[in-house]
């Protein structure tokens, strides 16, 4: 008989002995000597808990100033409401922080060439007409005014999080809402915290930068429905813009209502677990169906810790050989992304050393992951959309799926041969999942959306983008797989997925000042549409994908109710007399900083590099656009045959 123990005694670091559980405490280890792999002798970094009560603290206040230190244009606006004044040199400062449908920018100085922007003003702006924004939809969907609006609050470990949430909390709380700190939580959570009772807050905040450096931090929006589309973002950020240019000059706030703490994570855990349970069903071992199995995660110091000690481990699983569970928010081991090269080597060792059943790798805030087989095999990109597809396909026959436009030629065919359609679409995650949501509201059964980056939402669990649940998706199939006798473990799904013969993502810097940039792009994709359709590319053809009605390079949508368009992107597939259709470039208009990126896939030898010279000579050049980018990195690959 088998014993499951996943309870274990804390390890004191500093005299080596075992210490009975301490109160949770958010504090999170700096050093990188306090992750290894051995994970079940490190400290378990908690969830804070506030066991069903509400936690005072004394008030808490903070004071900026921030004196103009040149003449600038002002002009008033009257008496509005705020008694708003605008100035309007610091208007875009705040616009700019807009990414796609999050808001992102420096937080912490030490990066070159770079200020720090994302301030507590205009984190409090933000909020605040987040706030506003929420109450005034409420009020818009009952036809009457509303109290005791709820808005919770997580954050990844990041070390500007602290400091940053007391403007958030002091945004919210100009709002009229109520507020909830949630503490150390994942991306999916906050949204959950919507959903779950007895939480079910109106709207949620996470704050997260995602799996960008330690100095970046960001905000992510949630409502009942979801995610915040980029245009309901672009709302909320025009408005607090007015309100951050009026609190420039000097800014003095006073938390008036002190947030309540919550343990919500501790819910979100059991959730998972009994999803695992349920549709697992073990026929020996119903409450612990996970036993028998090694399963490694790696956290990579973020907020995915929770996963292996309050998920995997009280499901018996045995996660000896886990990485990086502690959260550090200077991130001392490797970028937390299941797309980085080091966090999948680490991974792939820990798996093969341990001779594991599978591998986990989370990012920052866990909306998104990529996981290794038993045999070592790294699954992430296109390989991951593949097995989710096969795993959806077995439960959906003939659904679609939907993915961003940078995925291969042999996805599509995997994808079919499996009696699934395949939708190309916009690259971004969120412009991906409202595409399935959209097809589905038209009539499209569309059970997955899946971006390259690792970003997956499923139509069971409320079109959110949770790579937890991805996860607890794939533990569920492997387990099936070997209760019906099978041992070649999760990667045989995918055995026939063929790889690209090249793949090439090269980028462009545009040369213009910081508020011209967008234009500057969108006019350079505009003119490389109207090349192609011109013909002026010989065997260059915008990609579509009728069945979804998505066309003009997987970009525009042709129903009735086509989604507005965040960034400039096409998609062209390139044939020739000898090789017939053989690879696609995507060119597209990054929302995160002022270039172009350029991805180029073929089939055959050779053929990223004569997509490319084509690209360079016959439309860079040619058109004359080249004299406002930096197209450096496309001389030295059309040179070179390589960027490296």
């Amino acid at each position: 008989m088998l014993l499951c123990l996943p309870y274990l005694p804390k390890l004191d670091f500093y005299s080596n002995k075992s210490s009975a559980p301490t109160k949770p405490t958010m504090a999170a280890s700096t050093s990188p000597n306090f992750s290894t792999s051995l994970h079940k002798n490190t400290h378990k970094t908690k969830f804070p808990s506030s066991a069903g009560k509400n936690i005072l603290h004394n008030k808490v206040g903070f004071s900026f100033s921030a004196p103009l230190s040149k003449s600038i244009s002002v002009k008033s606006i009257g008496t509005a409401k705020y008694d708003e004044v605008v100035v309007d040199e610091e208007l875009d400062k705040i616009r700019r922080l807009q990414n796609g449908s999050d808001v992102r920018g420096v937080a912490l100085e030490g990066e070159k060439g770079r200020k720090v922007d994302l301030t507590p003003p205009a984190v409090e702006a933000i909020s605040q007409s987040f706030g506003e924004w929420v109450i005034k939809g409420l009020e818009k969907e009952r036809g009457y005014p509303v109290e005791n609006v709820r808005v919770s609050l997580g954050r990844d470990p990041r070390i500007t999080g602290s400091k940053l949430s007391v403007a958030v909390f002091a945004g919210l709380a100009h709002a009229g809402c109520m507020v909830f700190d949630m503490g150390l939580a994942t991306t999916p959570a906050c949204f959950m915290s919507t959903i779950l009772s007895p939480f079910s807050y109106d709207a949620s905040i996470m704050m997260t930068a995602s799996h960008l450096p330690y100095t970046r931090n960001g905000l992510k929006f949630f409502t009942k429905r979801g995610g915040l589309t980029s245009t309901e973002v672009e709302e909320i950020c025009d408005k607090a813009a007015r309100k951050y240019a009026n609190r420039m000059a000097k800014i003095s706030t006073l938390l008036s209502v002190i947030p309540t703490k919550v343990d919500f994570m501790s819910t979100y855990a059991m959730h998972l677990r009994e999803i695992i349970k349920e549709r697992i069903d073990h026929p020996l071992y119903p409450d612990t169906p996970l036993q028998g199995f090694k399963i490694i995660v790696n956290a990579g110091n973020g907020s995915g810790g929770f996963f292996t000690w309050d998920v995997l481990d009280k499901l018996c699983a045995d996660t000896f050989g886990s990485l990086h569970l502690n959260p550090d928010g200077m991130f001392p081991n490797h970028i937390p992304n299941p797309e980085d090269k080091t966090a999948m080597a680490l991974t792939r060792a820990a798996v093969l050393e341990n001779s594991a059943d599978l591998g986990i790798v989370f990012d920052t805030d866990v909306d998104r992951s990529g996981v290794v087989d038993n045999q070592g095999n790294p699954i992430n990109g296109d390989k991951l959309i593949a097995l989710m597809s096969a795993i959806v396909l077995r439960e959906h026959p003939g659904t679609t799926i939907v993915t961003d436009a940078r995925t291969s030629m042999a996805l599509t065919r995997f994808i079919t041969d499996r009696g699934g359609h395949h939708c190309l679409y916009r690259v971004g995650y969120r412009n991906v999942i409202d595409k399935g949501v959209q097809l589905n509201s038209d009539g499209v059964e569309t059970h997955l959306m899946m971006e390259t980056s690792g970003h997956g939402a499923l139509k069971e669990n409320h079109f959110l983008d949770d790579g937890a649940y991805m996860v607890v998706k794939i533990i569920i199939e492997m387990v099936r797989m070997k209760l019906a006798g099978s041992n070649e473990g999760i990667g045989s799904l995918i055995k026939d997925l063929e790889e690209p013969f090249e793949s090439v993502e090269l980028r462009i810097n545009i040369v213009s000042e910081p508020r011209h940039a967008k234009a500057k792009g969108s006019e350079a994709i505009q003119t490389f549409r109207n090349y192609i359709e011109e013909g002026r590319l010989r065997g260059w053809e915008l990609d579509s994908c009728g069945d979804c009605w998505v066309s003009e390079g997987c970009l525009v949508d042709t129903n009735d109710d086509p989604a507005p368009i965040d960034a400039q992107m096409y998609r062209a597939k390139v044939s020739n007399e000898r090789h017939g259709q053989h690879g696609w470039v995507h060119m597209r208009q990054s929302i995160h900083n002022p270039n172009i990126a350029v991805n180029l896939q073929s089939s055959v030898p050779g053929g990223c590099l004569s997509m490319a010279r084509a690209f360079r000579d016959e439309f860079l050049k040619a058109s004359g656009v080249y004299t406002f980018l930096d197209i450096s990195q496309v001389d030295k690959f059309t040179e070179n045959g390589s960027i490296a």
